[in-house]
């Protein structure tokens, strides 16, 4: 994913953050996946396997669909905490506005992936 890209999509992470559109947090996620609220998720692949443990196997159980993201301190700047292990964006234009420029963006074998 290109630094373009990766702007427009954190700067879409924080409107919805601003908006109350997205959950934050490994817990809340989680939590909000079990309720079926969660249109599409963030998700560090630096941060712990326990972390990860904790909500991967939710959202794929949901078919929640999963973009990986490199760095949990590049999430979390979105967001306003230093660093956070995943996203959960809960409103449907906002999820369908971040597929698209993922997907736009997103060339093969890129390191950034999507996956149901």
């Amino acid at each position: 994913m290109d630094d373009v890209t990766r702007r427009k999509v954190l700067g879409l992470v924080g409107l919805g953050a601003r908006g109350r559109l997205v959950v934050i947090g490994v817990e809340q996620v989680r939590i909000a996946a079990q309720k079926g609220t969660v249109q599409m998720a963030l998700v560090a692949s630096d941060v712990s396997r326990h972390s990860l443990d904790k909500v991967v196997p939710v959202l794929k159980a949901r078919r929640v669909e999963m973009v990986e993201w490199p760095s949990a301190a590049e999430l979390g700047g979105a967001v306003g905490r230093e660093t956070t292990a995943a996203i959960g964006i809960v409103d449907q234009a906002l999820a369908r506005g971040i597929r698209g420029a993922v997907a736009g963006a997103t060339p093969a074998g890129d390191a950034t992936r999507v996956s149901r």
